[in-house]
């Protein structure tokens, strides 16, 4: 039976509280609370009396709804801990006590280190309590009051706090009352959830007066407003609130009376924090706006997936499913201004005609980005096959020497955007780029391109529909590599030619294989590394002459090895084997060329085939910005400087976006001991991706050869604390307070040292800690267990500062660089 709004007339659904239309209330305010804070008088308890044999009062800390809150210390415990009393005017309301009970069973479940820890329930002297942590530091309210907090640290307690959730809601307890005002964060940036008071256990009444609505409106979830049923969402919907609230530094929903609160909360959709902020990412108002969705079907239906992606977005990942919602957004803002557009089609038909008649001669185009190609299938899985396209066409494309293709990871940052093509040409200092679409139906492939002249507007020099069977995937690359090449007036050099034309049929299951393959490499991590070996080996079953999935396979190996994830012993030969397969099959892959270079530098030592292998793999892509940032370093270790700073550079123009790129040119200029450069350089790394442990220990090492040692030891401990060395971080600790700075390194190579005889770890590593300390013996003795192991990073003990001043003068030194084969320091 529907409900007919006093005030405006609307129909609403039976059981609502509230209009959907004006917000009015349905019913009589009588037995109806929206949760503010319940003012009663209450006796207070005096400072330094004792409750129940054990509790010292120590202050009152505040009042709230659901009772009054006192730090006291536990004299039989030893303990500091927060009293939460009941107000004894209430205690005779039995669903009252038994809510109050409810919160101390069902909090008292809860153990983890982002909820507040409840220690027992009593009643004494007719007052019902709760023990519980008290948690030093302040309310997130208090930090979002000084102003909108910093980007990595809001992700941070977000993401504790979802932690904290998600523990709750395994458990089957909603809060119901997450705001910034119930979450506290210690002086060590913990976030702690506090007062489960409304948390009530999935499956269980509901225990307050019929009608009443629980929660903070501010923070209330549309549902809960009505006064309708609510589950875990509502949580999800309040925790947006509160992303909203950390990274605008103010409330989604706004009004002057609580009634205008909720008519917001119900109809009206707040202003993006992207429009409030800038520097905020699109990916993060993604999120936010995912969790504001007041239809809750339609919000995360789990509190693990808005974690998933906040961790993700912090690594610097943007999610499949907000890809979808990115693009969707930007396919909507394009058919406005199609729509818009048409208002004024005479005026652009002139337009055109009159740039037709002018005739302007074509510009020379050599430089180009191909932008991430939109899934048209819809489905968030199948977006690993749309990347894979859109790199395959720069792969193809890069293999032009004539033209300058900008390279993957720059690129896949504007997937989603609205920017005009113009800017986005601009950030990448390109003079045309190529959008499009692709869709996989059954075993047949449709992609659409076109190829757009933005040297000084947006001008569509060609455009074309592709539909191919999936055997002949490769084909249609070289197909549209060929038709660029011919519109953008480029010309192909008779190897390339060659190359374009003479592509042979793959098999399809191979070949999604191998693209989901490269999708998980591309994580660089261990899970990521350990998936793909999985589908390049399926991928291998199902085409054993299929020269790519080879090369995957050398690839994880060879990433394996560079990670120390694997003694070397176990990964080089796995990886050549595979690489030298791949090569068998087809010497003209540039990834094989550049794998097998890898290989021979950090795995063999083999010098001169090492730079045959870079050199032949340039050749055959010459936009290939992996190879030209790894040889770079080759050219270094082999103390050719001049000709290592061109291949970094010119990384730089290929894929200026690139984090590990950007780190590797601080590098190069760490190698060329420009230290305020690349001190300058890592910094700038570091804020577009905090806690990038490589980063960090790249920037110690600068500060060290600055001699600023207070900030190379306080940059060690953030790297170690990156890597999750916690004992070293405490080791540093000591040391200092022992012997200073040279004491902390010294005593965190030990402890790394000790772990070391229990599990492998790279020990070039405690080796430069050991050269950070001055301490030359253990340094070497180090060096000699990654000479024996064949450790990936030996080749760099002649580029990098630290080891070249300290121990360069030594003839263990000499030797150890001639047993290497590596060249002798000038």
């Amino acid at each position: 039976m529907a409900i007919k709004c006093p005030k405006c007339q609307h129909e609403n659904p039976e059981g609502t509280l509230f209009c959907g239309k004006c917000a009015g209330p349905l019913k009589s305010a009588e037995g109806i609370s929206i949760t503010k804070t319940l003012i009663t008088p209450i006796e207070s308890l005096q400072k330094g009396s004792t409750l129940a044999g054990r509790y010292k009062i120590i202050e009152e800390l505040g009042r709230g709804g659901m009772g009054v809150v006192y730090k006291a210390e536990d004299t039989k415990l030893k303990r500091t801990v927060a009293l939460k009393f009941l107000p004894p005017e209430l205690t005779h309301i039995t669903e009252v006590k038994e809510r109050f009970l409810r919160e101390a069973q069902s909090a008292a479940a809860l153990d983890h280190p982002n909820i507040c820890t409840v220690y027992e329930f009593d009643e004494t002297e007719e007052k019902t309590f709760i023990s519980m942590a008290y948690i030093e530091g302040q309310s997130l309210k208090k930090k979002i009051d000084a102003g909108p907090l910093e980007l990595d640290e809001a992700i941070s307690i977000a993401a504790q706090v979802a932690e904290g959730m998600q523990e709750a809601h395994k458990k089957g307890v909603i809060h119901r009352d997450i705001k910034s005002a119930n979450i506290m964060v210690t002086e060590k940036s913990q976030a702690k959830i506090m007062d489960f008071g409304l948390a009530r256990i999935s499956g269980t009444t509901l225990l307050t007066k019929e009608g009443s609505t629980m929660g903070t409106i501010a923070y209330m979830s549309p549902e809960q407003a009505r006064g309708q049923e609510v589950d875990h969402r509502t949580d999800i919907w309040s925790l947006g609130v509160v992303l909203y609230e950390m990274f605008s530094g103010q409330l989604p929903f706004k009004g002057e009376h609580d009634q205008s609160v909720v008519y917001s909360i119900l109809n009206e959709k707040p202003k993006p924090i992207t429009d409030l902020r800038s520097e905020i990412p699109m990916p993060i108002g993604q999120v936010v706006s995912k969790a504001l969705e007041k239809n809750p079907d339609e919000r995360y239906q789990q509190i693990d997936d808005l974690l998933d992606d906040l961790k993700s977005i912090s690594a610097g990942i943007v999610p499949e499913e907000i890809k979808v919602r990115l693009r969707k957004a930007k396919r909507l803002k394009r058919k406005r201004a199609i729509l818009y557009a048409g208002a004024a089609g005479f005026l652009i038909i002139m337009v055109v005609l009159g740039l037709i008649l002018l005739k302007r001669p074509p510009e020379t185009i050599d430089s180009i980005a191909v932008l991430p190609l939109e899934n048209l299938t819809g489905d968030a899985q199948q977006d690993y096959f749309a990347d894979g396209v859109t790199d395959e066409l720069i792969g193809q494309l890069g293999q032009i020497s004539a033209l300058r293709v900008i390279s993957r990871q720059s690129v896949m940052q504007y997937r989603g955007s609205d920017k005009p093509l113009t800017e986005i040409a601009r950030e990448l200092n390109v003079d045309a780029v190529v959008e499009g679409s692709v869709q996989q139906v059954g075993d047949s492939v449709r992609i659409r391109v076109q190829l757009i002249d933005v040297i000084h507007e947006e001008r569509n020099l060609w455009g074309q529909t592709y539909d191919q069977a999936m055997t002949d995937v490769l084909v249609m690359y070289n197909e549209v590599t060929r038709a660029i090449a011919d519109k953008t007036q480029v010309k192909l050099t008779a190897e390339e030619t060659t190359r374009f034309t003479n592509t042979r049929r793959v098999n399809p299951q191979a070949y999604d294989a191998y693209l989901k393959g490269q999708f998980h490499w591309g994580k660089l991590t261990p899970e990521g590394f350990d998936m793909a070996l999985q589908y390049f080996e399926l991928a291998r079953k199902e085409d054993p002459n299929f020269a790519l999935a080879y090369a995957g396979i050398a690839m994880v190996w060879a990433g394996r090895n560079q990670f120390g994830l694997v003694l070397p012993s176990e990964a080089v030969p796995k990886a050549k084997e595979a690489a030298l397969k791949a090569l068998e099959l087809d010497n003209t892959l540039a990834e094989v060329h550049y794998v097998l270079a890898a290989i021979r530098t950090w795995g063999e030592w083999d010098w001169e085939r090492a730079e045959k292998s870079f050199q032949r793999a340039i050749e055959i892509n010459p936009n290939y910005p992996d190879v030209r940032a790894y040889y770079s370093h080759f050219l270094f270790t082999m103390h050719r400087p001049d000709e290592a700073m061109v291949q970094i550079e010119r990384t730089m123009e290929l894929d200026p976006f690139n984090p590990l790129f950007q780190s590797l040119y601080g590098v190069d200029l760490l190698f060329m001991r420009r230290y305020d450069e690349a001190i300058e350089q890592f910094q700038n790394v570091l804020k577009t991706v905090p806690n990038h442990g490589f980063t960090l220990h790249k920037l110690a090492l600068a500060f060290h050869q600055k001699q600023m040692y207070e900030e190379a030891l306080e940059t060690t401990k953030e790297y170690f604390t990156a890597w999750g060395f916690e004992e070293g971080v405490k080791a540093l600790a000591r040391g200092y307070e022992e012997a200073g700075y040279t004491g902390a390194m010294n005593n965190a190579a030990e402890v790394w040292e000790e772990l070391s005889r229990v599990t492998y770890i790279n020990p070039y590593l405690i080796a430069d800690l050991y050269v950070i300390a001055g301490n030359k013996d253990k340094a070497f003795e180090l060096l000699e267990k990654g000479f024996e192991v064949r450790n990936p990073n030996m080749p760099y003990i002649v580029a990098f500062p630290e080891f070249v001043d300290l121990l360069g003068d030594e003839p263990r030194f000499k030797d150890l660089l001639r047993r290497m084969n590596l060249p002798e320091l000038e």
